[in-house]
């Protein structure tokens, strides 16, 4: 197992146990368990993210295809994006979401937004700046 999906699985497996609280580099921080399927393998794919939630709907969140600043989109947006819907696990629950992505304003104030709370997401875009936007989706209870 890679250091990444190793890493990933002991954050989900404390996100399980805690009823969604995690420590370490995601204390205190939002996060979901996304589920989605590959495009090509058809095979499930587990990760876990920081979101934002939407202000006032609140069935509704928001996840960074940051992929910490890289130059390309992580495979989960493209799986993700490919497939239209995906699960989520939030807390203690566990639900299908449609996917759609921000474009434009919408997608900037958001970013904006998530950047202001959490720096780290700045830094990402100041990396990614001149090679790639980064994506923006909206999850909402199917």
């Amino acid at each position: 197992m890679s250091e990444a999906l190793d890493r990933n699985a002991k954050v989900i497996a404390e996100f399980r146990a805690n009823e969604g609280r995690v420590g370490g580099a995601f204390e205190g921080a939002p996060l979901v368990i996304l589920h989605r399927r590959g495009r090509k393998s058809g095979q499930e794919h587990v990760s876990p993210m920081m979101y934002l939630p939407h202000d006032t709907e609140p069935d509704t969140v928001y996840v960074f295809a940051s992929k910490a600043g890289a130059p390309t989109d992580p495979d989960w947006y493209r799986n993700l994006m490919a497939d239209g819907e995906g699960t989520i696990e939030r807390g203690t629950e566990t639900y299908q979401v449609s996917v759609r992505e921000l474009t434009g304003d919408e997608r900037d104030r958001i970013y904006a937004e998530q950047a202001r709370r959490y720096p780290g997401f700045a830094e990402y875009a100041r990396k990614t700046a001149g090679i790639r936007t980064i994506p923006v989706l909206e999850l909402r209870r199917a």
